[in-house]
């Protein structure tokens, strides 16, 4: 994650806060823990790949005040969730394939040999490997 003032700036020249920045006599940007507090749910979903264009349409809705709350609700929470959901089980299953994975090395290595496991001079090694454990090349 960007560091808070990074991300506080980012959100400002973007117009995903709400409102103005307050700034010192000085011209230095003063933030609000309701700044801060924005910065959260700004950056929270995007770091979790929200796209920008949704976020500034949801700032946007903020905006505007009351009576978008269900738009906000279907914009933000159905379909980032969604997106989000899709996005953990595919890491999931390439978690599952590393999991399996070590556990055909770690189970060689424990024979105390690395006979089995790919061999980059012989022919054929990895599609057995593969075919073994079900999985197509693609």
């Amino acid at each position: 994650m960007r560091s808070r003032s990074s991300a506080l700036r980012f959100c400002e020249r973007e117009g995903l806060l709400v409102g103005p920045v307050a700034r010192t006599s000085g011209g230095r940007r003063r933030y609000s823990a309701t700044d801060v507090d924005r910065l959260r749910i700004r950056v929270g979903p995007r770091e979790s790949g929200m796209p920008l264009a949704d976020l500034e349409r949801f700032a946007e809705l903020v905006r505007r005040g009351p009576g978008n709350e269900a738009e906000r609700l279907t914009l933000l929470l159905d379909g980032h969730r969604r997106r989000v959901d899709a996005h953990i089980q595919a890491l999931e299953e390439c978690r599952s394939l590393i999991a399996w994975k070590a556990g055909v090395h770690a189970e060689h290595l424990d024979r105390g040999r690395a006979g089995g496991l790919r061999d980059p001079t012989a022919r054929g090694a990895e599609g057995s490997e593969r075919a073994r454990a079900g999985l197509r090349r693609d």
